[in-house]
């Protein structure tokens, strides 16, 4: 049940950046995002608040991780990838989510004090050989501008801290209510931010491509996908971070389907090489291979244990 949760998840996340690539066509893009945040921060606080009327607010000492939680995964990490696809190609954004559970294992290592096992590592390192061999044909032709990827290394950073301190404060509130205060604030915070930043060229049609971005973003990426973001995270925050190895997958199918991007043979062997990784790493289960790990592990501890005990 979770592969499938986590399967569905990258999907829905995948897709985020082609319904804002297609509201670009209509407006600036931390103006697409403080829309955004702004109208699924009030829904959902008008449902847990006024119609449902059985969640908890805040209390005093939370409000703090709550206001980190905006800044990190909804300001910086959000209002910078916003910006940085209008830049770069919403199949190479995708492709750029998987360098987040790199960050996010070395921050866990860090500040939980999380074991890594040595499977992880050699999956995640499996996925990031993939990332390379898909970027590589960019690179080299110089179609990769240096401030779009600057842009997409904040973000990413940011989301890695924001998933760590999320499992390091523990918050007891219940998902949506973190969710509707992450989105609100974030969104409030955003509002200066993109005054400054695009008081030259803020510009907005209202269109189809703005509404239908707007409608996809708000109702089943900043509502329901973050609700299955935070179940995942509760679960484990490497093995969580690790399911965004497979938006480069769904990322490029939307991206060639929906915007008309190619797919390349880089692409199709970077793909590859991300599925291996997710099943070294543990997060795709097929039983087979589940098996052949296992036995894996299990004669790797029992030579261990054997060269132990020869010294002693």
């Amino acid at each position: 049940m979770k592969t499938v949760i986590g399967i569905f998840f990258t999907m829905l996340w995948s897709s985020a950046a082609i319904a804002t690539k297609i509201g670009l066509n209509s407006t600036t893009p931390l103006a697409l995002a403080t829309i955004r945040f702004i109208i699924a921060g009030g829904l959902l606080f008008l449902y847990i608040y006024f119609f449902y009327q059985k969640y908890p607010w805040p209390k005093l000492n939370e409000w703090r991780s709550l206001f980190f939680l905006g800044l990190f995964n909804t300001t910086i990490y959000l209002g910078a990838t916003f910006w940085a696809l209008n830049d770069v190609s919403a199949g190479l954004f995708n492709l750029f989510v998987t360098t987040n559970p790199f960050l996010v294992a070395f921050l866990s290592w860090i500040l939980l004090k999380r074991k890594v096992l040595l499977m992880e590592w050699i999956g995640m390192t499996v996925a990031g050989f993939g990332l390379l061999i898909a970027t590589w044909p960019s690179f080299s032709a110089g179609e990769i501008p240096v401030y779009g990827l600057i842009i997409l290394g904040i973000g990413m950073s940011s989301m890695a801290v924001g998933s760590v301190y999320f499992k390091k404060i523990d918050l007891k509130l219940p998902s949506i209510v973190i969710n509707t205060w992450q989105m609100t604030i974030g969104g409030i915070i955003l509002i200066p931010i993109a005054f400054i930043l695009e008081k030259d060229s803020y510009f907005m049609k209202l269109d189809l491509n703005l509404l239908g971005s707007l409608g996809w973003l708000v109702f089943v990426i900043s509502i329901g996908t973050m609700l299955l973001w935070f179940y995942l995270l509760k679960q484990d925050t490497v093995k969580a971070n690790n399911w965004l190895f497979l938006t480069p997958i769904f990322g490029y199918l939307f991206a060639h389907v929906f915007l008309g991007e190619s797919v390349t043979i880089f692409d199709s062997v970077a793909t590859i090489f991300v599925v291996i990784g997710l099943l070294l790493s543990g997060n795709i289960t097929i039983y087979p291979v589940k098996r052949l790990l296992s036995r894996f592990r299990s004669v790797h501890y029992k030579t261990d244990t054997y060269e132990k005990g020869s010294k002693l």
